[in-house]
C-alpha cells in the first residue's frame, strides 16, 4: 500500500521572491507568475482556470476567506497571512495583498501580490488561526500515530467502503 503524506512538509517562499497572481471576479485563476507555480507545486497549466481556494490549507480558518471577499468586494484592498496547500498537500505561509484591477473605473479582476513571511510570524498566526477555529467550532487537527497494522486497516476498510479515513472515522464516531 503505497502512501504518501506530506502535510507536515513545509516549503518556504524564498526572500527577496515575490508570488503574483490573478483571478477573475469569482476567484478563478487567470494569471501566476513562474514563483507561484513552484512553490504551489503546480504548473501554471494546472492553475489556470482553477479556482484559487484548492489551495486553501484546512488550517485556514473561513472567518479570513469571509473578511478578504466582504473587504475586497468592497472595493478596498485585503491582506493578511495565509496558508496554503501545495499539490503534494505540503504547504507554504505567504504575507498577501489582494485588490481590485480596474479598466474605465469598472472592477474586471483580482490580482494577488505574496511575500516570504518570518519564521516567528507563522508560529504567531498557526497559534492565532487555531484558537480562532477552535471559537468558531470548526474542523480539528489531529495527529495519531496507530501501530502499522492498525492504520493499514483502516485504510483498507476506508477503501473498502469507498470514503476517506476521515469519513470513516467521522462513520465511525
Amino acid at each position: 500500500m503505497d502512501v504518501t503524506f506530506d502535510m507536515f512538509i513545509e516549503t518556504e517562499v524564498p526572500e527577496g521572491e515575490v508570488i503574483i497572481s490573478r483571478t477573475d471576479l469569482s476567484g478563478v485563476i487567470t494569471y501566476v507568475n513562474d514563483t507561484f507555480a513552484k512553490i504551489s507545486g503546480y504548473s501554471s497549466e494546472e492553475l489556470i482556470g482553477k479556482p484559487h481556494n484548492i489551495l486553501r490549507h484546512p488550517d485556514m480558518p473561513k472567518s479570513v476567506f469571509k473578511d478578504l471577499w466582504e473587504t475586497i468586494s468592497a472595493g478596498e484592498s485585503w491582506s493578511g497571512y495565509v496558508k496554503n496547500m501545495r499539490k503534494d498537500r505540503g504547504y507554504y505561509w505567504v504575507f498577501a495583498e489582494i485588490s481590485g484591477v480596474y479598466k474605465d473605473g469598472k472592477l474586471v479582476e483580482y490580482k494577488s501580490i505574496r511575500s516570504p513571511v518570518e519564521r516567528e510570524k507563522r508560529i504567531e498566526m498557526q497559534r492565532y488561526y487555531d484558537k480562532l477555529r477552535e471559537e468558531e467550532r470548526e474542523d480539528w487537527r489531529a495527529v495519531i500515530y496507530l501501530p502499522y497494522e492498525s492504520g493499514k486497516k483502516l485504510m483498507e476498510k476506508a477503501k473498502e467502503r469507498g470514503v476517506t479515513v476521515e469519513e470513516l472515522l467521522g462513520q465511525l464516531l
